[in-house]
């Protein structure tokens, strides 16, 4: 009788002396062979939603898991990536302090230059106007509706946004739009509703607008606002795309994009790419519905690049 089969063990991630947790979770993913995306749908199929972009955040160390559902995720990434119970659990260490005396946990926020790389004059307008891309606003809700003309001319964007605020007195947010490339104008922002338009601030040479919006009055903490405006984008040849970049999570986002009907563009595509990058990260196509609209619904949006691009041949 042959002998029986020995089973391979599958291969451990070769780990530095000391290991933090980014560097575990790094070599245990390297070594599965297994991508974010991959990773975030195993951990979907088990009952867990996690972001890639957190996923990532936690492989290169810039965040680390600390709420329960978070611990939740930990141990099923050890399943996930075939590591011994409790390896990367032991390495995160004791949570932090919570309670009264207790300062909350900041919300994942990326400044300006991660999400417009080589635009330091947006970072400068913030420190100008003595506001952040990341305030003290919680976004609970944006939803963007996009009108498309047949050819070239004038788009014309309206927004909606539902916020929250995280500390007392809270009574304003900056905006920052660009426009296309294909245009020497500056996107223009007015129609604005439930707030006012504050300071304006504008970088020709790479066409892109900063607004401060005064909310109609200053907020408590826990209190929530509504405010919408609209911003107008003319383009010497057709519109291709509209996306939004994300500086801090949000809870819903809707986008709408409204094409003349009759004049619909051959295909249409929703696409995600994360902080800073010039690549999809993913890419779905969408369906035009006899409205000649398409849209894209996101929930818990992590800070990023979303967005719909489109094709007219």
């Amino acid at each position: 009788m042959a002998p029986p089969q020995q089973l391979e063990e599958p291969a451990r991630p070769v780990l530095p002396r000391h290991a933090t947790f980014a560097d575990t979770l790094h070599a245990a993913i390297e070594a599965s062979g297994l991508s974010l995306d991959r990773i975030r749908h195993a951990l979907a199929a088990r009952g867990v939603r996690i972001s890639v972009t957190t996923l990532s955040y936690w492989r290169r160390g810039r965040s680390q898991p600390e709420r329960a559902p978070s611990m939740v995720a930990v141990e099923l990434l050890e399943e996930v990536l075939e590591l011994p119970s409790g390896t990367l659990r032991a390495l995160l260490g004791p949570p932090r302090p919570r309670g009264r005396y207790a300062a909350p946990p900041a919300a994942e926020r990326l400044h300006p230059t991660e999400l417009w790389p080589g635009e330091q004059w947006i970072a400068e307008v913030c420190d100008e106007l003595g506001v952040t891309l990341g305030d003290d606003l919680e976004r609970l809700s944006m939803h963007d509706v996009l009108q498309v003309p047949s050819g070239p001319g004038e788009c014309v964007l309206r927004m909606n946004q539902v916020v929250r605020a995280g500390a007392n007195g809270v009574s304003r947010c900056l905006v920052v739009h660009a426009a296309d490339e294909d245009t020497d104008e500056l996107p223009r922002i007015g129609a604005v509703r439930h707030a006012r338009l504050g300071r304006v601030r504008r970088e020709p040479t790479t066409r892109i607008v900063a607004a401060e919006l005064l909310l109609d009055m200053p907020l408590s903490a826990g209190d929530t606002a509504v405010f919408e405006y609209e911003v107008r984008f003319s383009a010497n040849s057709p519109a291709t795309c509209y996306g939004r970049r994300f500086p801090v999570p949000v809870r819903q986002y809707v986008l709408q994009v409204q094409f003349t009907p009759g004049a619909t563009p051959a295909h249409c595509y929703r696409y995600e790419r994360d902080p800073g990058s010039d690549v999809d990260r993913t890419r779905r196509q969408l369906w035009l519905g006899a409205s000649a609209g398409a849209h894209l619904v996101s929930l818990d949006q992590q800070p990023g690049h979303a967005g719909i691009r489109w094709e007219w041949q």
